[in-house]
């Protein structure tokens, strides 16, 4: 929780928040991105991780000033209490279709009376010495409350989920989303792209910052930042790793090939 401001703080002051993917296992890897990270997406949704698996690479941020997003695996209060209670900034809530599903999400996050978080924590009031009477709003008003507009469903029911008080940010899923359009492996078509653009818009009007999940092409991300993005998750953990690899040794070995030419040219 500790670090949420600094994520939110960047983005009221204009500056664009950059983060990757989490998935793997070893804590390390959060560790040694950190440095570089706004944010940290630790990803349950999609990855085999248990709550301590979790709370390791949340662990993993502190004494930096990375921001520990989690995206859940579904919108569900039990999940997103204890996720919260082993000291995420913010969660991430994907799936999301109506601003009855927005509401429950954002209520799981926040104690009474503007939610109802079961009250429970451990990290977040430092084992003890934070938990004062003041740490209940303190959460409320830190806690990072995100939802993953990934369906077709929710754009159309956009107005009515970027009403939804408390709700920080919303975060588009764009393979999902041409996926519900019937364009599935296609997030960069039209008709998807215009999509998007929809929810930049309205986000920003609403005054909700809004983000995406990309990979690692410089040239659509800087695309989507001059159409109002405002956030942006850069890649997976493995994606970055296969990538750097591919363009060192293919490099090398491209080298390795001109060296060998040289040579036979020379006999």
């Amino acid at each position: 929780m500790k670090n949420a401001s600094y994520f939110t703080s960047k983005l009221r002051r204009g500056e664009v928040c950059l983060g990757s993917g989490i998935s793997f296992a070893d804590p390390t890897v959060t560790e040694a991105l950190s440095g570089l990270l706004d944010f940290a997406w630790i990803d349950m949704e999609h990855n085999a991780y248990s709550l301590e698996t979790v709370q390791a690479h949340i662990m993993a941020t502190k004494g930096t000033e990375t921001t520990a997003l989690v995206r859940v695996p579904e919108n569900n209060a039990a999940t997103i209490k204890t996720v919260l209670d082993i000291g995420a900034d913010g969660i991430i809530v994907p799936m999301v279709r109506t601003a009855d599903d927005v509401r429950r999400a954002v209520a799981a996050c926040r104690y009474p009376p503007e939610g109802m978080r079961g009250f429970g924590p451990r990290r977040p009031i430092d084992h003890g010495l934070s938990a004062d009477a003041g740490y209940s709003q303190r959460a409320n008003d830190a806690i990072i409350a995100i939802a993953q507009i990934e369906q077709i469903e929710a754009v159309n029911n956009l107005d009515e989920i970027l009403a939804v008080p408390g709700l920080n940010a919303v975060v588009i899923g764009g393979n999902d989303l041409s996926g519900s359009m019937g364009l599935m492996g296609q997030p960069h078509h039209p008709d998807v792209a215009a999509a998007i653009e929809t929810v930049i818009e309205k986000s920003r009007q609403a005054g909700v910052f809004v983000g995406i999940g990309l990979a690692d092409d410089p040239e659509k991300m800087a695309e989507w930042l001059d159409k109002g993005m405002q956030w942006l998750q850069v890649g997976v953990d493995w994606w970055l790793l296969m990538r750097s690899a591919q363009t060192i040794i293919g490099d090398l070995r491209a080298i390795i090939a001109a060296g060998a030419a040289e040579n036979q040219t020379r006999e």
